[in-house]
Protein backbone atom coordinates (compact mmCIF):
# COMPACT_ATOMS: atom_id res chain seq x y z
CA UNK A 1 0.00 0.00 0.00
CA UNK A 2 2.66 2.35 -1.28
CA UNK A 3 0.75 4.40 -3.52
CA UNK A 4 -2.00 6.27 -1.61
CA UNK A 5 -3.77 7.56 -4.76
CA UNK A 6 -4.82 3.39 -5.26
CA UNK A 7 -4.69 2.19 -1.61
CA UNK A 8 -8.52 1.03 -0.79
CA UNK A 9 -10.51 1.41 2.57
CA UNK A 10 -10.71 -2.13 3.00
CA UNK A 11 -6.97 -2.35 2.76
CA UNK A 12 -6.92 0.38 5.32
CA UNK A 13 -9.56 -0.92 7.67
CA UNK A 14 -7.51 -4.33 7.43
CA UNK A 15 -4.31 -2.86 8.32
CA UNK A 16 -5.59 -1.13 11.68
CA UNK A 17 -7.46 -4.55 12.64
CA UNK A 18 -10.83 -3.24 12.45
CA UNK A 19 -14.08 -3.49 10.19
CA UNK A 20 -14.96 -1.80 7.44
CA UNK A 21 -18.01 -0.22 9.04
CA UNK A 22 -16.03 0.99 11.97
CA UNK A 23 -13.75 2.79 9.15
CA UNK A 24 -16.59 4.26 7.28
CA UNK A 25 -18.00 5.60 10.46
CA UNK A 26 -15.15 7.56 10.98
CA UNK A 27 -14.86 8.69 7.59
CA UNK A 28 -18.83 10.01 7.63
CA UNK A 29 -17.57 11.83 11.39
CA UNK A 30 -19.80 9.54 13.37
CA UNK A 31 -19.80 10.27 17.03
CA UNK A 32 -20.22 6.08 17.96
CA UNK A 33 -16.71 5.40 17.77
CA UNK A 34 -14.55 5.24 20.67
CA UNK A 35 -11.80 9.02 20.72
CA UNK A 36 -8.65 6.33 20.93
CA UNK A 37 -9.91 3.98 17.74
CA UNK A 38 -10.77 7.70 16.03
CA UNK A 39 -7.63 8.73 16.74
CA UNK A 40 -5.75 5.96 15.40
CA UNK A 41 -7.62 5.36 12.32
CA UNK A 42 -7.61 9.35 11.59
CA UNK A 43 -3.69 8.41 11.46
CA UNK A 44 -3.68 4.98 9.23
CA UNK A 45 -6.08 7.61 6.81
CA UNK A 46 -3.84 10.47 7.19
CA UNK A 47 -0.31 8.05 6.44
CA UNK A 48 -2.05 6.61 3.10
CA UNK A 49 -3.18 9.98 1.78
CA UNK A 50 -6.38 8.45 1.79
CA UNK A 51 -9.08 10.66 -0.23
CA UNK A 52 -12.67 9.48 -0.37
CA UNK A 53 -14.08 9.37 -3.36
CA UNK A 54 -17.20 7.42 -4.82
CA UNK A 55 -19.03 7.94 -1.88
CA UNK A 56 -22.21 9.38 -1.37
CA UNK A 57 -22.49 12.65 -3.04
CA UNK A 58 -22.00 15.43 -0.66
CA UNK A 59 -24.85 18.61 0.39
CA UNK A 60 -23.98 21.42 -2.41
CA UNK A 61 -22.63 24.21 -0.24
CA UNK A 62 -19.77 26.07 0.82
CA UNK A 63 -19.52 26.89 5.04
CA UNK A 64 -18.46 30.09 6.44
CA UNK A 65 -17.20 30.12 9.79
CA UNK A 66 -16.91 33.04 12.32
CA UNK A 67 -15.73 33.29 15.85
CA UNK A 68 -18.09 35.96 15.79
CA UNK A 69 -20.52 37.73 14.04
CA UNK A 70 -19.90 42.24 13.86
CA UNK A 71 -22.55 42.86 11.67
CA UNK A 72 -20.49 46.13 10.67
CA UNK A 73 -17.93 43.93 9.04
CA UNK A 74 -18.59 40.65 8.65
CA UNK A 75 -21.75 40.75 6.28
CA UNK A 76 -19.50 42.13 3.75
CA UNK A 77 -17.22 38.93 3.54
CA UNK A 78 -20.89 36.85 3.95
CA UNK A 79 -22.33 38.72 0.70
CA UNK A 80 -18.77 38.03 -0.96
CA UNK A 81 -18.89 34.35 -0.59
CA UNK A 82 -22.30 34.06 -0.86
CA UNK A 83 -21.59 35.86 -4.35
CA UNK A 84 -19.32 33.32 -5.65
CA UNK A 85 -20.69 30.60 -3.81
CA UNK A 86 -24.73 31.36 -5.11
CA UNK A 87 -23.23 31.80 -9.01
CA UNK A 88 -21.57 28.35 -8.94
CA UNK A 89 -24.81 26.96 -7.79
CA UNK A 90 -24.13 26.55 -4.02
CA UNK A 91 -25.77 27.54 -0.84
CA UNK A 92 -23.98 29.25 2.18
CA UNK A 93 -24.20 27.42 5.61
CA UNK A 94 -22.85 29.93 8.06
CA UNK A 95 -21.29 28.50 11.12
CA UNK A 96 -20.44 30.34 14.81
CA UNK A 97 -17.65 28.85 16.46
CA UNK A 98 -14.52 28.79 18.67
CA UNK A 99 -12.39 31.94 18.85
CA UNK A 100 -10.44 34.20 16.76
CA UNK A 101 -7.49 31.38 16.90
CA UNK A 102 -9.50 27.97 16.03
CA UNK A 103 -13.01 26.91 16.30
CA UNK A 104 -14.55 25.00 19.23
CA UNK A 105 -13.12 21.26 19.17
CA UNK A 106 -16.58 19.81 18.48
CA UNK A 107 -16.96 22.01 15.08
CA UNK A 108 -14.41 19.67 13.00
CA UNK A 109 -16.82 16.25 14.08
CA UNK A 110 -19.90 18.15 12.44
CA UNK A 111 -18.32 19.47 9.54
CA UNK A 112 -17.53 16.04 9.13
CA UNK A 113 -20.92 14.63 8.85
CA UNK A 114 -21.93 17.82 6.83
CA UNK A 115 -19.54 17.29 4.25
CA UNK A 116 -19.52 20.95 2.66
CA UNK A 117 -18.01 21.43 -0.52
CA UNK A 118 -15.05 24.00 0.99
CA UNK A 119 -15.19 25.81 4.40
CA UNK A 120 -14.30 29.19 4.67
CA UNK A 121 -12.88 30.74 7.66
CA UNK A 122 -12.24 34.03 9.06
CA UNK A 123 -9.69 34.66 11.29
CA UNK A 124 -9.46 31.10 12.88
CA UNK A 125 -6.63 28.47 12.13
CA UNK A 126 -6.86 25.05 12.31
CA UNK A 127 -5.49 22.70 14.31
CA UNK A 128 -2.95 20.31 12.41
CA UNK A 129 -4.57 16.80 13.08
CA UNK A 130 -7.74 19.13 12.22
CA UNK A 131 -6.76 19.86 8.89
CA UNK A 132 -5.49 16.20 8.09
CA UNK A 133 -8.97 15.01 8.88
CA UNK A 134 -10.31 17.40 6.16
CA UNK A 135 -7.93 16.65 4.00
CA UNK A 136 -8.85 13.37 4.00
CA UNK A 137 -12.37 13.64 3.12
CA UNK A 138 -11.94 15.92 0.37
CA UNK A 139 -12.97 19.17 2.23
CA UNK A 140 -11.08 22.02 1.27
CA UNK A 141 -10.55 25.13 3.20
CA UNK A 142 -8.98 28.67 2.96
CA UNK A 143 -8.82 30.78 5.60
CA UNK A 144 -9.86 34.50 5.45
CA UNK A 145 -7.21 37.23 7.24
CA UNK A 146 -5.85 34.34 9.52
CA UNK A 147 -5.19 35.51 13.08
CA UNK A 148 -1.42 33.90 13.55
CA UNK A 149 0.28 33.24 10.88
CA UNK A 150 -0.25 29.94 8.92
CA UNK A 151 2.04 27.86 7.46
CA UNK A 152 3.35 27.51 4.00
CA UNK A 153 0.63 24.93 3.01
CA UNK A 154 -2.96 26.30 4.34
CA UNK A 155 -4.92 28.37 1.88
CA UNK A 156 -5.24 31.56 3.31
CA UNK A 157 -6.60 35.12 1.93
CA UNK A 158 -5.74 38.54 3.39
CA UNK A 159 -4.91 42.15 2.92
CA UNK A 160 -1.90 43.93 2.92
CA UNK A 161 -1.82 45.60 6.49
CA UNK A 162 1.29 46.87 7.29
CA UNK A 163 0.85 48.94 3.69
CA UNK A 164 -2.77 50.23 5.41
CA UNK A 165 -0.72 50.92 8.45
CA UNK A 166 1.57 53.40 7.02
CA UNK A 167 -1.05 55.02 4.43
CA UNK A 168 -2.75 56.31 7.51
CA UNK A 169 0.17 57.53 9.77
CA UNK A 170 1.49 59.24 6.67
CA UNK A 171 -1.49 60.78 6.27
CA UNK A 172 -1.60 62.63 8.87
CA UNK A 173 2.12 63.72 9.38
CA UNK A 174 1.51 65.14 5.74
CA UNK A 175 -1.04 66.86 7.37
CA UNK A 176 1.24 68.33 10.25
CA UNK A 177 0.77 66.45 13.16
CA UNK A 178 3.52 64.77 14.71
CA UNK A 179 2.19 63.57 18.22
CA UNK A 180 0.12 60.27 16.71
CA UNK A 181 -1.15 57.60 18.30
CA UNK A 182 -2.03 53.79 17.23
CA UNK A 183 -5.39 51.70 18.84
CA UNK A 184 -4.54 48.55 17.32
CA UNK A 185 -6.00 45.22 17.52
CA UNK A 186 -5.13 42.23 19.77
CA UNK A 187 -1.95 41.71 20.05
CA UNK A 188 -1.84 37.95 19.60
CA UNK A 189 -3.27 38.85 16.35
CA UNK A 190 -1.41 39.27 12.64
CA UNK A 191 -3.12 42.02 11.52
CA UNK A 192 -2.77 44.29 14.57
CA UNK A 193 0.26 43.85 15.32
CA UNK A 194 0.92 44.37 10.75
CA UNK A 195 -0.84 47.43 10.69
CA UNK A 196 1.17 49.29 14.00
CA UNK A 197 4.45 48.02 12.06
CA UNK A 198 3.26 49.76 9.42
CA UNK A 199 2.75 52.93 11.92
CA UNK A 200 6.33 52.53 13.43
CA UNK A 201 7.61 52.27 9.40
CA UNK A 202 5.95 55.65 8.83
CA UNK A 203 7.38 57.77 11.74
CA UNK A 204 10.79 56.33 11.76
CA UNK A 205 10.71 57.63 7.59
CA UNK A 206 9.57 60.72 9.02
CA UNK A 207 12.05 60.89 11.51
CA UNK A 208 9.52 61.15 14.18
CA UNK A 209 9.66 59.65 17.61
CA UNK A 210 7.92 56.76 18.63
CA UNK A 211 6.50 57.47 22.24
CA UNK A 212 5.36 53.71 23.62
CA UNK A 213 2.47 55.25 25.49
CA UNK A 214 0.89 56.36 22.59
CA UNK A 215 0.59 52.86 21.33
CA UNK A 216 -2.36 50.67 22.95
CA UNK A 217 -3.66 47.55 21.77
CA UNK A 218 -7.46 46.92 21.97
CA UNK A 219 -10.40 44.61 20.29
CA UNK A 220 -11.47 45.99 17.63
CA UNK A 221 -14.71 47.22 19.06
CA UNK A 222 -15.38 50.63 19.92
CA UNK A 223 -15.64 50.31 23.61
CA UNK A 224 -11.92 49.35 23.52
CA UNK A 225 -11.27 52.11 21.40
CA UNK A 226 -13.17 54.44 23.64
CA UNK A 227 -11.32 53.25 26.77
CA UNK A 228 -7.97 53.65 25.44
CA UNK A 229 -8.50 56.96 23.30
CA UNK A 230 -9.32 58.44 27.07
CA UNK A 231 -6.39 57.06 28.37
CA UNK A 232 -4.21 58.62 25.84
CA UNK A 233 -6.31 62.25 25.54
CA UNK A 234 -5.27 62.36 29.21
CA UNK A 235 -1.80 62.15 29.06
CA UNK A 236 0.18 65.06 30.00
CA UNK A 237 1.20 65.94 26.33
CA UNK A 238 -1.61 63.93 24.71
CA UNK A 239 -2.11 63.01 20.80
CA UNK A 240 -3.23 65.41 18.11
CA UNK A 241 -4.45 62.38 15.86
CA UNK A 242 -5.45 59.00 16.31
CA UNK A 243 -5.00 55.66 14.17
CA UNK A 244 -7.29 53.35 15.16
CA UNK A 245 -6.86 49.63 13.73
CA UNK A 246 -10.79 49.60 13.11
CA UNK A 247 -13.33 52.12 11.93
CA UNK A 248 -14.99 51.05 15.40
CA UNK A 249 -12.48 51.44 17.38
CA UNK A 250 -12.40 54.92 15.52
CA UNK A 251 -15.90 54.97 16.43
CA UNK A 252 -15.11 54.87 19.94
CA UNK A 253 -11.86 57.17 19.86
CA UNK A 254 -14.04 59.98 18.64
CA UNK A 255 -16.56 59.33 21.60
CA UNK A 256 -13.53 59.82 23.62
CA UNK A 257 -12.90 62.86 22.23
CA UNK A 258 -16.33 64.58 22.33
CA UNK A 259 -16.22 63.47 25.86
CA UNK A 260 -13.35 65.41 26.22
CA UNK A 261 -14.65 68.78 24.84
CA UNK A 262 -12.84 67.64 21.34
CA UNK A 263 -14.26 68.27 18.23
CA UNK A 264 -12.85 65.70 15.10
CA UNK A 265 -10.93 66.84 13.01
CA UNK A 266 -10.74 70.59 14.55
CA UNK A 267 -9.03 69.45 18.14
CA UNK A 268 -8.07 65.81 17.09
CA UNK A 269 -7.36 64.03 13.74
CA UNK A 270 -9.02 60.14 13.44
CA UNK A 271 -8.42 57.55 10.82
CA UNK A 272 -10.00 54.25 10.98
CA UNK A 273 -9.23 50.49 9.18
CA UNK A 274 -12.00 48.89 7.20
CA UNK A 275 -14.25 51.30 5.85
CA UNK A 276 -17.46 49.64 6.59
CA UNK A 277 -20.63 51.09 5.54
CA UNK A 278 -20.96 53.40 8.97
CA UNK A 279 -17.26 55.04 8.14
CA UNK A 280 -19.37 56.91 5.31
CA UNK A 281 -22.42 58.01 7.59
CA UNK A 282 -20.68 59.04 10.66
CA UNK A 283 -20.57 62.78 11.38
CA UNK A 284 -17.64 63.70 10.19
CA UNK A 285 -17.52 61.41 7.58
CA UNK A 286 -14.57 59.18 8.26
CA UNK A 287 -10.84 58.88 6.73
CA UNK A 288 -10.11 55.50 6.57
CA UNK A 289 -7.93 52.41 5.24
CA UNK A 290 -10.32 50.74 2.94
CA UNK A 291 -9.75 47.19 3.65
CA UNK A 292 -11.78 45.23 0.44
CA UNK A 293 -13.84 42.63 3.08
CA UNK A 294 -15.98 41.71 0.57
CA UNK A 295 -13.32 40.51 -2.25
CA UNK A 296 -11.51 38.57 0.31
CA UNK A 297 -14.60 36.55 1.07
CA UNK A 298 -14.86 36.19 -2.79
CA UNK A 299 -11.86 35.36 -3.31
CA UNK A 300 -11.38 32.96 -0.57
CA UNK A 301 -14.86 31.23 -1.76
CA UNK A 302 -13.18 30.97 -5.91
CA UNK A 303 -10.23 29.17 -3.69
CA UNK A 304 -12.12 26.79 -2.09
CA UNK A 305 -13.84 25.53 -5.03
CA UNK A 306 -10.78 25.54 -7.74
CA UNK A 307 -9.23 23.35 -4.46
CA UNK A 308 -12.45 21.44 -4.30
CA UNK A 309 -12.51 20.63 -8.17
CA UNK A 310 -8.68 19.18 -7.64
CA UNK A 311 -6.85 22.25 -9.16
CA UNK A 312 -3.50 23.22 -8.23
CA UNK A 313 -3.72 26.83 -6.75
CA UNK A 314 -0.77 29.01 -8.28
CA UNK A 315 -0.28 30.54 -4.61
CA UNK A 316 -1.82 29.38 -1.18
CA UNK A 317 -1.67 33.06 0.61
CA UNK A 318 -2.80 35.95 -1.69
CA UNK A 319 -2.53 39.79 -0.10
CA UNK A 320 -5.28 42.23 -1.20
CA UNK A 321 -4.52 45.71 -1.74
CA UNK A 322 -5.19 48.54 0.92
CA UNK A 323 -5.85 52.09 -0.19
CA UNK A 324 -6.93 55.31 1.89
CA UNK A 325 -9.88 57.41 1.67
CA UNK A 326 -9.82 60.65 2.69
CA UNK A 327 -12.63 61.82 4.15
CA UNK A 328 -13.52 64.54 7.50
CA UNK A 329 -12.65 63.51 10.04
CA UNK A 330 -8.48 64.27 9.74
CA UNK A 331 -7.34 67.63 9.29
CA UNK A 332 -3.67 70.24 10.28
CA UNK A 333 -3.23 70.06 14.18
CA UNK A 334 -4.60 73.46 15.59
CA UNK A 335 -1.71 73.31 17.85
Amino acid sequence: MTDGSRVTLAAIAAEAGVSLATMSKVLNGRTDVAPDTRARLEEHLARHGYMRRGASPRKEFVELVFHELEPSWSMEVIEGVEDVAHAAGLSVVLTVSGDRHTPSADWIDGVLRRRPVGVVLVFSDIQERHREKLRSRGIPFVIVDPAGDPSPDVPSVGSANWSGGLMATRHLIELGHRRIAAITGPEDMMCSLARVDGYRSAMNAAGLPIDPDLIRFGDFHPAGGERHAHDLLALADPPTAIFAGSDLQALGAIAAGSAAGLRVPDDLSVVGYDDIALARWMSPQLTTVHQPLRRMGEEATRLALRLADGATAETLRMDLATHLVVRGSTAAPSR
